[in-house]
């Protein structure tokens, strides 16, 4: 794989509206993850067999902008001191990981920063959305198989 197909594949997976993808050859691994603004990409690339291994050639990194998914609402003045989780794609929203399994969180339960509260899918890959904050899930605001945009309200939350 040449520079120029990394580039042309980082640009479409940047237009798609997904959160990483990973592709795996025989001597090659990739993994593209995009952010607000920028791309991430982690090229990992093995030397042929016999000769000295000296810099990664094609090794392409941006780095990432930490994107926001927890945004603060103050919709009205109950709900002023819930923060909102947001959805960091454009995608369908699934609150179970698959159809014959229990949803991931309900109202009343108790989040911490790295639970997975939720599935978004974007082109036929399914991204797990942290809750990136710790409190207590108080609203759902998304029916399951409902499509979501970027930076949409998922879930309100009582961080006290």
């Amino acid at each position: 794989m040449e520079l120029k197909d990394i580039q042309n594949l980082i640009k479409f997976v940047a237009k798609s509206g997904a959160s990483e993808v990973k592709l795996e050859m025989e001597d090659i691994k990739i993994t593209i993850k995009t952010g607000s603004e920028k791309t991430e990409t982690t090229i990992v690339q093995q030397a042929p067999m016999g000769m000295p291994q000296m810099g990664m050639p094609g090794q392409v990194a941006a780095p990432v902008q930490a994107q926001e998914a927890v945004s603060g609402t103050n919709t009205a003045t109950e709900e002023s001191k819930f923060i909102e989780i947001t959805s960091p794609i454009i995608g369908t929203f699934y609150r179970k990981p698959s159809p014959d399994k229990p949803v991931f969180v309900e109202v009343g339960d108790t989040v911490n920063s790295d639970t997975v509260v939720c599935m978004v899918e974007a082109m036929k890959l399914f991204n797990e959305i942290e809750a990136e904050v710790t409190g207590k899930i108080v609203k759902i605001l998304i029916e399951d198989g409902t499509p979501v945009e970027f930076g949409q309200p998922l879930f309100l939350v009582d961080p006290s």
